[in-house]
């Protein structure tokens, strides 16, 4: 392929931050929520330039000749080059976002958020004893003279670079926004809410602090290499090399420092060299850093308008009442849709086979564990029990390392078995396993695209099919004991398994499809997943559009592809939906000659999930449940209210609204909700 027919993992990726952006700024979208999206996209830049970033300066410590010997295209200059640019263009539209929608916007419903200029007499003495009572014994000062070393600046800290009235003193306070809250309601005599930053609390009563006048305070926050997630991006040779260029390098080296716009030129020079930053790290904003901390915005007026309106998770229709849950499954499949639907069926079915006295075993992987969890709860319940647990806990899954080493030891210290990783490579499939003495051993089985993590499947789309059907049950069951290390390949015949058949089987799917389009069948493809990335997987679907196959692309996040190009890539149409809830699921669907199939999975189509990861895609058997799963696509693929089209100038235009307005996530809720309905009245 042609370096024009790939677009840039990195580049696609900041394409889709402008997504988020986009949703800040929809006036459509309630006010809260639009503070909500500035969060997200806030949070999601610290992690890119934290692994991505940082992993884009590793390769400048690589020699040219082992970029070219390891077969790299990856010109680290020019794309740091090209971020900054693009980082650069989207920070002043978010600054646009806020100061002249959100904070008017916020003004109009009576809300303030006031700096310390503002403050009323009221408002100065409040922050006057706020500042003694609750900030001052969490402040954290230091005073550095020109030949002091420099303060450890901690990764996503918020500090205060002070000038003081002597010019070769400088000092450094720490704002304690980790043990405080970011925003505090100031108390008002007149109308109206006002609210202001911990950073101005501190701000004005910084003469208190440093004892004496100070020329000028500037924010700055400091992101750090993490390095630890070097493994989860590169493999094999080039893994080996970046890894010795890291070990001649400090520990998470600094990625980005931004700092307030308004600094003098003098102070950020005296800081680079303190710091030992590069012109690279220099990152320019405005006067608040740390736009994450919008996620705990106050809302005072409990104006339950500026927020979307309450989607309560439903009842399934058929599982909701159910005393027992493993004699339906014996009988039919149940897919659950989060976060449309009720978690609460996963920790019931682990707690009444934790309580069954036929059920021999229960065997799960965690990637995602939450800090709270209702389903490591029932494990430890099973074993209580008598029963034998068995937990694949993947310790190296990205910012969850300390939540599932937590959850692991408590299932350890109850009996279970726990392993915590898989020789050099992530387990990433999610899957849960009940063995249960009836005739014979029977299995059931939890196959889902989402983590075991009742916090995020209240946000995150995705889907979880569970089963008793043997054609799946029996594969879960070989995937476990390729886990638990007593089969070196699982025998799966339905299901395709990362890393031994999950590439071959998708790319036998295209092939058919390519071959019917030749004999001038109707040949098409709909694929919905969070990343495409894998050079392979793009150049065969860049061959099945010049073959006629017709392909619809539903992706959330990068997306390497380059679609509508004339000559490669005219019949694929790819779309991106960001709505309230985030698009996590993984479905496959091939018309395989008027028989049409449809995979559900862990796995998108990126280097890793196919060839570094094990993952599990399986096949909707059952008809009601792939019924209803294609409805909920045919939805998506309609959207014309949040779906935006992705193409090769990474543009994000909308979809035009055709007669019917179709909105994917409010519309499946309907759907799901009908059927409730429906069934309560039969």
């Amino acid at each position: 392929m042609e370096d024009q027919d790939i677009i840039k993992r990195d580049i696609s990726w900041l394409s889709f931050n402008h997504r988020v952006l986009q949703e800040a700024a929809d006036k459509q979208v309630p006010l809260y929520e639009r503070i909500k999206f500035l969060a997200i996209y806030s949070s999601n830049l610290d992690e890119f330039y934290r692994v991505r970033v940082a992993s884009l300066r590793s390769f400048k410590d690589l020699k040219k000749k082992d970029r070219r010997k390891l077969d790299l295209e990856v010109k680290p200059k020019k794309e740091l080059k090209q971020i900054r640019k693009i980082v650069q263009e989207q920070q002043e539209a978010f600054g646009k976002i806020f100061r002249e929608e959100v904070l008017p916007e916020l003004e109009s419903r009576g809300i303030h958020l006031v700096s310390e200029s503002g403050y009323s007499e009221e408002q100065q003495a409040f922050a006057r004893k706020f500042f003694f009572e609750k900030v001052y014994p969490h402040t954290n000062t230091s005073r550095l003279g020109p030949d002091d070393e420099a303060t450890f600046l901690k990764n996503r800290g918020l500090y205060f670079m002070v000038e003081l009235e002597d010019p070769e003193q400088l000092a450094v306070v720490e704002i304690p926004s980790e043990v405080l809250p970011r925003f505090v309601e100031l108390p008002s005599s007149g109308e109206g809410h006002y609210i202001t930053f911990l950073d101005d609390i501190l701000r004005y009563n910084l003469e208190e602090l440093l004892g004496g006048p100070f020329q000028g305070a500037y924010a700055v926050k400091l992101s750090r290499d993490a390095e630890l997630y070097i493994d989860d991006e590169y493999s094999g040779d080039l893994l080996d090399k970046l890894k010795k260029s890291l070990e001649r390098r400090n520990v998470g080296l600094p990625t980005r420092f931004l700092y307030d716009s308004n600094m003098p030129e003098g102070l950020l020079k005296r800081l680079r060299a303190l710091f030992g930053l590069s012109r690279d790290d220099l990152i320019p904003g405005a006067r608040y850093h740390n736009f994450n901390d919008f996620f705990g915005f106050p809302n005072p007026t409990g104006d339950a308008s500026l927020h979307d309106p309450p989607m309560p998770p439903l009842p399934h229709p058929e599982l909701e009442g159910l005393d027992k849950i493993l004699p339906f499954l014996s009988r039919k499949d149940a897919m659950l849709h989060f976060p449309y639907q009720k978690y609460a069926y996963v920790p019931q079915l682990i707690e009444e086979a934790a309580n069954d006295p036929a059920v021999n075993s229960i065997k799960i992987t965690l990637y995602r564990v939450a800090a709270r969890s209702a389903i490591v709860e029932s494990l430890l319940k099973a074993r209580e029990n008598g029963k034998q647990v068995t937990a694949f806990i993947e310790a190296k899954a990205r910012f969850d390392e300390a939540s599932n080493i937590y959850w692991g030891e408590q299932l350890e210290k109850a009996g279970a078995l726990v392993f915590y990783s898989y020789p050099g490579i992530k387990v990433h499939t999610k899957l849960l396993l009940i063995q249960r003495e009836e005739e014979n051993l029977r299995n059931y089985a939890y196959l889902g695209t989402g983590n075991f993590n009742e916090k995020t499947a209240r946000l995150y789309g995705d889907h979880a099919l569970l089963t008793g059907d043997a054609r799946l049950a029996d594969e879960v069951a070989q995937i476990f004991m390729l886990l638990e290390k007593k089969v070196l390949i699982p025998k799966c015949r339905h299901m395709f398994v990362s890393p031994f058949t999950t590439r071959e089987r998708f790319t036998d799917l295209i092939e058919k499809e390519m071959e019917r389009a030749r004999n001038g069948e109707k040949a098409y493809m709909i694929l919905k997943m969070n990343s495409l990335e894998d050079p392979g997987m793009i150049e065969k679907l860049y061959e099945a559009s010049r073959a006629g196959v017709k392909i619809q692309l539903i992706i959330r996040g990068i997306c390497c592809l380059a679609p509508g190009v004339e000559g490669r890539s005219e019949n694929i149409e790819a779309i991106s939906i960001l709505d309230r809830f985030l698009e996590h699921a993984r479905v496959y669907i091939f018309g395989n000659g008027g028989q049409e199939v449809m995979y559900t999975a862990s796995a998108d189509w990126m280097t890793r999930n196919l060839d570094r990861r094990v993952e599990a895609v399986m096949p909707i058997l059952d008809e009601q449940v792939y019924r209803e799963l294609r409805h909920i696509i045919e939805l998506q693929l309609n959207d014309n209210i949040k779906a935006r089209r992705i193409d090769a100038t990474q543009s994000n235009t909308y979809r035009e609204e055709g007669d019917q307005p179709v909105r994917a996530q409010l519309d499946t809720y309907r759907f799901l909700r009908k059927k409730v309905e429906s069934c309560h009245k039969s």
